[in-house]
């Protein structure tokens, strides 16, 4: 009688392990393919960006700083993608802020501007970064879950000796994109 309750305990056991350990590694394939999504999406904008530098090049020849600028931050954020989930946002926040400063410089000019190519190459931009916040904000939805799987009771006991540890978010450096816009009339 007692041993067959102790088997029963263990086989208990053991059934919830091997759940919550299925789970955990569900929780980790969808937050490695939710980050799949991010890099497809960063890939494509990183594409973009050496014909809109040219097309802007054209127009903007005394440019050249801002031009640099573009180019190296898109360099520091193809090279960052080995490096991890932080490593990817500094270095896409960085670049974020030269296309800011690209599209401030092309104001002053009426003719680029009026360019049907750079018009074209804005809203591929524009369209490709809402699908960069669709994905990231997935990416944080399957990270948060995972994150509730390892951190919360029995997680936290279990998942460290599985080698699951918690998930950085994918989240904004700039202070100014956090900011509430003020609103005045």
């Amino acid at each position: 009688m007692i041993v067959g309750t102790l088997i029963g305990i263990v086989v208990i056991v053991a059934l919830f392990l091997i759940v919550f350990y299925n789970g955990l590694v569900r929780g980790k394939n969808m937050v490695e393919e939710a980050w799949s999504g991010i890099s497809v999406q960063l890939k494509r904008r990183h594409d973009l960006i050496p014909a809109l530098v040219n097309t802007v090049k054209g127009y903007a020849t005394h440019e050249k700083e801002v031009l640099t600028k573009i180019t190296e931050a898109r360099a520091q954020a193809i090279q960052a993608a080995p490096a991890g989930v932080e490593a990817v946002m500094k270095a896409e926040n960085g670049l974020t802020q030269a296309l800011r400063s690209l599209f401030a410089v092309a104001e002053n000019y009426p003719q680029l501007n009026a360019s049907e190519n750079f018009l074209q190459l804005q809203d591929q931009l524009a369209t490709l970064e809402d699908e960069i916040q669709m994905a990231r904000r997935y990416y944080n939805g399957t990270a948060r879950d995972q994150n509730n799987r390892v951190l919360q009771f029995p997680g936290n006991l279990i998942a460290p000796s599985f080698g699951f540890g918690k998930i950085t978010y994918f989240e904004l450096d700039d202070e100014q994109e956090r900011a509430v816009p003020e609103v005045k009339f």
